[in-house]
């Protein structure tokens, strides 16, 4: 039933009243106009009654128009009725997470995933909320009806289902990595830039109190210059270093293996590949790098002020053509960064390494005796006057000093969730928005910066520094005769009490055209990007 409010505050004119005096269940920006106009007569009476009300608004409402709650919000008022419209699109593992940090305000109106057992217990959640298997047919079918997207699907069609979501005008929350491959990183930022939609990646320590307090101690001067940080992680925690399974499964009835397999090469179904285990694979997921640099290195992008790395070296366990290495690091190097007249610190050329597999690098001098590293990871920021300390997500910073910095408070904390900032940005006009605290104009970048982390692993048999040109998008020293040779399958046994490994290699592969291929995939058939914005 429609609720009026008719009184007018102090100093409140009948026009100032009318924009917002409308509460339903939907959000309509048909009704004012037509308050504004029916009630100009009567500026400069005081009280309105509820007959009069109905009355000159009996013709608008018979006539209603509704549009996306955002027309609303973008007039800088939230009715107790402005709540966002929002599609989960891969929902069964942390997506469930993110939906449900947000659904105690804002209407979760479709449900999305290529697993409907996997997703049961969601769909069960919501059941109000419309199912889907496809991305692109909901869009099609309830695109009007949505406002904006949370994205939590394996990582090779984030950029798929988020582009097309910028393109429609819907605000996104997409998880970590943000994309599969560097192009799709630059692709991303560029569409969020142009469609003016309100973006945030699923790395939620970037809005924690330990990511600005590492940002304001360096940027207060209180390490000094930094031209070394360690850092690394216990992950990954599920199989990696695996053999391609030779022979495939049935796949289950709940599974949209086609589907699941989206712009990838298809390959027989395997138990093995999903739910959750595709982060190891490399057609899915990125693997531990992928995973766990999004949170673990973004107090040293921020804090840093990086950008595009010039340098990578990646090393690893025995690597293979379609499973991550179970162990791997990397070592990127970024240039000089420019600094305000008046900064406390300069950001020289800084060498940032990365360890997963659980491998640790060694404490530091001074280093309390028993103190253990945090068991998710972390980062070491090797300073010229201290050493600053953190865990994963950039938890718990902390200097070896022992000292306590009492610097500037000069980021903007956020006081509700990672999920929640973001639905607050949705809800500003573009013009005037707030960025959250992982928006795309800052996600993408880095993003780049991640999965040339993954590039430099897999171009490791070319047994040199690769150079890069982020702005191009492209390695400057692998020449057009390189190759490279990869194991396709590892095996070994004992025979008479000795060892015997059987290793099964590619043939030469060009390692540019490889190369080229990582930055930016061809997709299988039925499967596009839209264009790169200019």
């Amino acid at each position: 039933m429609m609720q009026f409010t008719y009184f007018l505050g102090a100093g409140e004119t009948i026009m100032q009243r009318a924009a917002f005096c409308f509460t339903d269940e939907i959000s309509t920006f048909k009704v004012c106009l037509e308050l504004l106009t029916t009630c100009k007569m009567k500026e400069d009476k005081r009280t309105i009654t509820r007959r009069s009300f109905v009355g000159t608004t009996g013709a608008a409402i018979a006539g209603l128009t509704i549009l996306p709650s955002g027309v609303v919000s973008g007039l800088g008022h939230r009715a107790p009725s402005d709540k966002l419209n929002i599609a989960g699109i891969g929902i069964g593992g942390v997506g469930a997470t993110n939906i449900r940090n947000v659904a105690s305000s804002e209407n979760i109106v479709a449900l999305c995933d290529v697993d409907w057992g996997y997703s049961k217990r969601v769909f069960d959640a919501y059941p109000t909320a419309k199912k889907y298997w496809d991305f692109r047919k909901m869009y099609d079918e309830m695109g009007k009806s949505i406002d904006a997207v949370i994205i939590a699907t394996s990582d090779h069609t984030h950029a798929l289902s988020a582009a097309q979501a910028m393109t429609l005008g819907k605000h996104v929350y997409l998880q970590k990595p943000l994309t599969h491959s560097v192009y799709e990183s630059r692709l991303l930022t560029r569409l969020a830039a142009e469609h003016k939609v309100a973006t945030s990646m699923g790395n939620q320590g970037s809005s924690g109190e330990g990511v600005n307090l590492i940002i304001e101690w360096i940027q207060n001067g209180e390490i000094g210059e930094v031209k070394k940080v360690e850092t690394f992680t216990n992950r990954p925690i599920w199989p990696q270093g695996l053999n391609r399974p030779a022979k495939g499964e049935w796949v289950p009835d709940t599974l949209n293996w086609d589907l699941f397999i989206g712009p990838a090469p298809m390959r027989p179904f395997h138990s093995i590949y999903t739910p959750w285990n595709w982060r190891g694979w490399w057609d899915f997921g990125t693997g531990a790098l992928g995973d766990m640099a999004c949170h673990i290195l973004h107090p040293v992008f921020k804090g840093l002020k990086l950008q595009y790395p010039t340098k990578a070296e990646g090393n690893s366990t025995l690597l293979l053509t379609d499973c991550a290495p179970n162990a791997q690091s990397v070592k990127l190097v970024f240039p000089e960064r420019q600094v305000k007249r008046g900064s406390k610190v300069k950001y020289p050329e800084v060498e940032v390494t990365w360890t997963d597999g659980g491998i640790l690098p060694m404490k530091p001098e001074g280093w309390p005796a028993g103190k253990a590293y945090d068991p998710d990871g972390g980062c070491i920021f090797h300073g010229s006057k201290d050493t600053l300390i953190c865990g994963c997500y950039g938890r718990d910073p902390w200097l070896l000093s022992g000292r306590v910095p009492n610097s500037p408070k000069t980021e903007r904390r956020v006081t509700t969730s990672h999920e929640m900032d973001w639905v607050r940005a949705c809800k500003e006009p573009a013009e005037s928005r707030v960025m959250t605290k992982s928006d795309f104009s800052e996600a993408g970048p880095f993003n780049e910066m991640v999965v040339m982390g993954v590039l430099a692993v897999r171009l490791q048999g070319l047994n040199k520094t690769l150079e890069w040109n982020g702005e191009k998008m492209e390695f400057t020293n692998i020449n057009d005769e390189e190759t490279i040779k990869i194991c396709i399958e590892d095996h070994f046994s004992i025979t008479d009490g000795h060892p015997t490994f059987d290793r099964k290699y590619t043939d030469p592969i060009n390692a540019k055209q490889f190369a080229a291929e990582m930055i930016r995939h061809t997709y299988r058939s039925g499967w596009s990007l839209p264009d790169m914005p200019a």
